[in-house]
């Protein structure tokens, strides 16, 4: 690496105005990023991250202000060029990855357009030179069929291909810098391995620097030779990759690491961090972090503290010298495993076909297979996780047990009662048997109703007996959210507040059963341990058994007592959680354990590669679905799908390699 760093921010502040008052989201932050060199920015939601990608760039938004500090590029202070000057910065010498492709790109114009923009005022490009360049970068960032893809429209790819356009646009122009924001919240882990394994060769190849934006402590380790935590605007420690994973420092950062959801912690509570950051119109005097600290000291709250070197390359603002990790001791258990009792929920051979219309006339010419001849079973007081990549068909599943989707074919029996072909009164009384939490909290909250009112719908409609207003106090305190929530609207809650009220309300018919979607996607690690000590908690409370549709294995480890794995709208493997982790027996349970990244210095094993995305379920390929991408597949594979191997008691695959 080259002596003179790449990048060097220096005391930086930017804020935002409210009023005449100008709130400071980055307060004074400083660090360096090397050529070839990746700096991961950690923290929590609110903590002044993604304001600080945006400073560097000055992609303020208009009430946006930079305060004062220093950024310099290559020697050149960018905070004091003209803004012609600094378009040729943009997206030529540095990039950005934007947090979310489908709102960073432009809906009404081509993926080839985009990229050519790029090309042409970056690179000079246009005409055959550009499309030859654009589909070289297509292939580069693993998409098939580059030159179809060029003449779509963003709205036409899956989340995974679009992340990979976004990543195609910003190494249009070269970068030496390339600033990656989130480039990998809520991919599936196969897709993720493949972005990263893109960034590191890219970076590799070109010397490149790069700065992370991640709240993912498995990215960090896989991808950042130097981390910087942020805590409410402020820089609280910063730490080479072996010194932040094994001798992390700050309260704040161990308190992260003990809130990482993993098999070890099955059977006790996560360590969470009490409160939230705090607003940007009430920081605190002195630490920011002393509100919520387990070392708390009287001197934290009065005098803000001062940068140590705890060990060489290794720095940390705190007062509190001590090295043991709080929360780190076992918490208290939250319930023993219980004995397998009859399912509460089963269902046999469940199809989802949805007809492909074509012409003036709207005849049926296909069907989308999205869900094809799925079979489970989930007890009382136990967790199935269903897991597989993102259009394999899991939140179908979970709809179509609730006949939210009228299945095609099949059967699903919610304790003793057929609900396939049951007429809306004995639908009625399912549901308030069983009851949903969507991947979304805030789309699938009426905005224009208080929370209490959210809440009591169900009860209203349902005809739950008690006092409704009662009955909704008592659910707000059980999802530990203050009685006076129920008076205020879904908008002044954060993403886990209203995760809670997502919950509350599916509870307030008291369910036996709750099917999860996806309800730690996005959120920060402290705010998932939240949710998952309650959902274990309501869980050993209640009794209530969970359908956990998730790609976050983490959360699989920690919570699934029973795992099923689907592939292209069929279960492939199904078994005990230990089972499935431990000893996986398909090809495609393999490979998606390989690419899960590890928060620890010593990673994982040998990643399996997958080739290709899956098929589409409108032409599944003929035979095992999965061969067209399986490294061990044979010619029987292609020929006939395999059947169903018992291979314990409890243990099922879908492969002729099991038999």
């Amino acid at each position: 690496m080259a002596d003179t760093p790449l990048l060097t921010v220096n005391d930086l502040r930017l804020g935002f105005l409210a009023g005449e008052r100008l709130l400071y989201a980055v307060d004074g932050i400083s660090f360096a990023i090397a050529r070839g060199e990746t700096f991961a920015l950690l923290g929590e939601s609110g903590c002044g991250k993604s304001a600080t990608a945006q400073g560097i760039l000055r992609l303020l938004p208009t009430a946006g202000r930079i305060a004062g500090g220093s950024v310099r590029f290559a020697g050149s202070e960018l905070l004091a060029l003209p803004e012609a000057e600094m378009r040729a910065y943009r997206g030529g010498r540095m990039a950005m990855i934007f947090q979310e492709p489908a709102t960073s790109l432009n809906p009404v114009l081509t993926v080839g357009r985009q990229i050519g923009e790029v090309l042409e005022r970056h690179r000079g490009l246009a005409g055959a030179a550009a499309r030859q360049r654009m589909l070289e970068l297509l292939r580069q960032v693993g998409i098939a069929d580059p030159e179809r893809r060029l003449d779509e429209y963003p709205f036409q790819l899956s989340g995974g291909m679009k992340q990979r356009v976004m990543i195609a646009i910003a190494l249009a122009g070269e970068p030496e810098l390339l600033i990656a924001d989130e480039p990998t919240t809520a991919l599936d882990v196969t897709v993720q391995a493949q972005i990263l394994d893109l960034l590191a060769g890219l970076q590799a190849a070109r010397g490149m620097g790069m700065l992370l934006i991640t709240h993912d402590l498995g990215v960090v380790a896989r991808m950042a030779q130097r981390i910087g935590v942020m805590y409410a605007g402020e820089l609280v420690e910063v730490a080479s990759r072996e010194d932040f994973f094994t001798t992390p420092r700050h309260p704040y950062t161990q308190a992260l690491f003990a809130a990482l959801p993993e098999v070890s912690r099955r059977g006790t509570a996560l360590t969470t961090i009490p409160g939230q950051v705090p607003a940007l119109a009430a920081m605190p005097a002195g630490c920011r972090f002393a509100g919520r600290c387990a070392q708390v000291m009287p001197v934290c709250r009065e005098q803000s503290p001062d940068w140590r070197e705890a060990a060489p390359g290794h720095a940390v603002r705190c007062h509190w010298q001590g090295s043991a990790l709080p929360g780190m001791a076992p918490a208290a258990l939250v319930a023993a495993e219980s004995a397998v009792a009859a399912p509460l929920l089963e269902v046999a051979e469940l199809k989802v076909h949805f007809p492909i219309r074509q012409g003036i006339l709207q005849r049926v010419v296909g069907h989308v297979r999205a869900v094809d001849g799925v079979s489970l079973a989930i007890a009382p007081g136990r967790t199935l996780a269903l897991v597989g990549e993102s259009g394999c068909g899991k939140t179908t599943v979970g709809k179509a047990l609730l006949q939210l989707i009228a299945p095609t074919a099949g059967s699903v029996t919610l304790a003793g009662r057929q609900l396939v072909g049951a007429d809306r009164r004995a639908l009625r009384a399912a549901r308030q048997q069983a009851q949903m939490i969507f991947q979304d909290p805030f789309a699938s909250l009426n905005p224009r109703l208080r929370i209490g009112e959210i809440i009591a719908e169900g009860i209203a409609a349902l005809g739950v007996a008690g006092d409704p207003a009662a009955l909704v106090a008592a659910l707000l305190q059980q999802v530990g959210l203050p009685a006076d929530a129920a008076q205020r609207f879904p908008h002044e809650f954060s993403g886990g507040q209203r995760q809670r009220i997502a919950i509350a309300r599916a509870l307030a018919v008291q369910p036996q059963l709750l099917v999860c979607d996806e309800p730690t996607s996005a959120l920060d690690v402290s705010v998932q341990a939240q949710i998952l000590n309650l959902l274990k908690t309501l869980q050993a409370e209640l009794g209530v058994a969970y359908l956990f549709i998730t790609h976050n294995f983490a959360v699989v480890e920690y919570l699934a007592h029973d795992i099923a794995v689907m592939y292209l709208g069929r279960i492939v493997e199904q078994g005990r959680a230990e089972e499935v982790l431990g000893k996986p027996r398909h090809p495609y349970t393999q490979a998606l354990l390989s690419a899960v990244p590890v928060p620890r210095l010593d990673g994982a094993g040998q990643r399996i590669a997958l080739a290709g995305e899956a098929p589409s379920p409108a032409r599944p390929p003929a035979g095992c679905h999965f061969h067209p991408r399986c490294p061990r597949a044979s010619e029987i594979c292609r020929q006939r799908y395999p059947d169903s191997v018992a291979v314990s008691a409890t243990h099922t695959v879908a492969c002729v390699l099991a038999a």
